[in-house]
């Protein structure tokens, strides 16, 4: 058995929780903020078989986008104008990290 932690963006979230629904996954569900752009996320906490485990990356996979957002470019600086540039930077977000853990016992009570 395996612990599968997915940290996926906010916008994903309902729509992995369904789908898991859907494929007899269980999750449970944690607010969690990203440290690069400091802004909320999903982590989900999912027990699974190792026969399945290849599926339950599969489904993350397709359910979780990864797409580009302008963010602003806080303190990076411009080596020629030598101040604090002011254009917002395009950043990857979304898409999916995914830890898997193994699991010595697991009882449900």
């Amino acid at each position: 058995m395996k612990l599968v932690l997915a940290v996926i963006q906010d916008a994903d979230a309902a729509a992995l929780m369904r789908a898991l629904s859907d494929q007899q996954f269980e999750a449970t569900k944690l607010a969690s903020t990203g440290g690069f752009l400091r802004e909320g996320n999903t982590t989900l906490m999912i027990g699974v078989d190792d026969t399945r485990l290849a599926a339950l990356q599969a489904l993350i996979g397709q359910t979780c986008r990864s797409r580009t957002r302008l963010v602003p470019a806080r303190g990076l600086t411009s080596e020629n104008e030598g101040g604090v540039a002011q254009e917002p930077v395009e950043v990857p977000v979304g898409g999916a990290v995914i830890f898997v853990l193994g699991v010595e016992d697991f009882v449900k009570v």
